[in-house]
């Protein structure tokens, strides 16, 4: 059934290091772009770089990338947050449990998967 709670065959799942192991990657992809803090303008281009057109290419897909990533790292941010209060696993639609198994392959999911289809 998708909606299934984590089970007790579950328990031996490690939400919480999935989640920080998530979050490290996240983490080390925008550092890696030049946007590990709030403020970094991403990686530095050579300005006598002849193709100037490139370098704007380069940087809208580096800043586009960096939003998709941070956005990640705050949905991985706010599943860490549930699972320090109790609310983690839980469908914020329905209030229904998440399925173990989709937990484990998504950790930072919100929605059960019923309702994850609907968005």
């Amino acid at each position: 059934m998708p909606n299934e709670a984590p089970t007790a065959e579950s328990a031996d799942v490690d939400y919480a290091a999935l989640l920080r192991a998530e979050q490290a990657e996240l983490q080390a992809q925008l550092k890696e772009l030049g946007f590990e803090n709030q403020g970094d303008t991403g990686l530095n281009y050579d300005s006598n770089f002849a193709d100037s057109s490139q370098v704007t290419a380069e940087r809208g897909e580096a800043e586009r990338l960096a939003t998709e990533l941070r956005e990640a790292l705050d949905e991985v941010d706010a599943a860490l947050e549930r699972l320090s209060t109790g609310n983690y696993g839980v469908c914020q639609v329905c209030g229904k449990p998440i399925g173990a198994a989709r937990l484990e392959a998504m950790p930072a999911a919100r929605f059960c998967i019923v309702d994850a289809a609907k968005h």
